[in-house]
């Protein structure tokens, strides 16, 4: 019976380089000079896609379908695959490494200077406990990753490239399986977590604007104040639209079409329904509700109290 492997000198000693340069920060690396994925991951975010064209087709498609409310079509993909910036060994060949086994594969690129390089780790997506349904809110966007899930992945990368020649390869496949897991379920509940407080900040925005619809001056700084938010982070809340004041106005004129439906306002003039919905005059409110719904507000309020 044979003894255990022993690994070469030479491994060992690059083994323990490699340990103490991963105890250091990682020099931020310029996207300048790179091309294709490299070009395409920021130091500190992870990008999560479908691998292959056509699957990438079929994962968008998706992912509109989710957005829309219908039942997605496309099947799910054979591959997915993670792309992230590590800190990486210096002595890897400029055009990179690749290891490649069944259901799985990992390729890496050395940055400029050797550090923060790009990795592609890609596994089947069948082998995954996470459904593909539940990855769509990380794909084809940067999604920001903690300092030390980066520092997790980037010595689990490189301890690994270093050591490969000695490895039995059918121990790498779970290996690199399960650092894609933890990856991604680590990714996912941050971006689920940073997608609720978003929804609980924006939702706590609106309430406030249509506490304060009345007032004609209220504004984005007001409303970021009130949240104890900047206003560039309000207007991150609401980058899926007009932004804030797309947002006010809508609201205004919501409310403006409740009180002109209403029977009960009927006897109240359209100036004093501008007024009481934070126009600053009948005018303005009456070019905006025209341009929003199509109609005065006069027109509006007859056809509907007519039905």
């Amino acid at each position: 019976m044979s003894g255990p492997r022993r690994v070469p000198t030479a491994l060992e000693k690059r083994f323990a380089s490699l340990s103490r340069a991963l105890g250091k920060p990682a020099e931020p690396e310029a996207a300048e000079g790179t091309q294709g994925t490299e070009a395409e991951v920021a130091s500190g975010y992870l990008v999560v896609r479908a691998s292959g064209a056509s699957a990438t087709r079929q994962a968008i498609d998706a992912t509109r379908a989710a957005k829309a409310g219908a039942k997605p079509g496309a099947r799910e993909p054979d591959m997915v695959q993670l792309a992230m910036r590590a800190s990486l060994p210096k002595y890897l060949p400029a055009d990179g490494i690749a290891l490649q086994f069944p259901e799985c594969a990992l390729r890496a690129h050395p940055g400029g200077g050797g550090q923060g390089g790009v990795v592609l780790l890609a596994v089947a997506a069948h082998k995954l406990s996470i459904s593909f349904a539940e990855l769509r809110p990380l794909l084809f966007q940067p999604v920001p990753v903690d300092r030390p899930l980066q520092t997790l992945f980037a010595a689990s990368v490189s301890h690994l490239l270093v050591v490969a020649e000695s490895l039995d390869p059918h121990g790498i496949k779970p290996y690199l399986l399960g650092l894609a897991e933890l990856v991604l379920r680590s990714a996912l509940r941050t971006e689920l977590d940073r997608a609720d407080a978003i929804a609980t900040r924006r939702r706590a925005a609106v309430e406030y604007i249509k506490q304060h619809l009345s007032d004609p001056s209220l504004t984005a700084e007001r409303i970021a104040e009130a949240l104890f938010i900047s206003r560039r982070r309000l207007y991150q809340l609401f980058d899926d639209g007009d932004g804030v004041s797309g947002r006010i106005r809508q609201l205004r004129i919501d409310r403006a079409r409740e009180l002109l439906s209403d029977p009960a306002h009927a006897v109240r003039g359209v100036g004093e329904i501008s007024r009481q919905c934070g126009f600053a005059n009948a005018a303005h409110f009456s070019r905006t509700f025209r341009k929003v719904v199509g109609e005065t507000p006069r027109e509006y309020r007859d056809r509907v109290l007519k039905r």
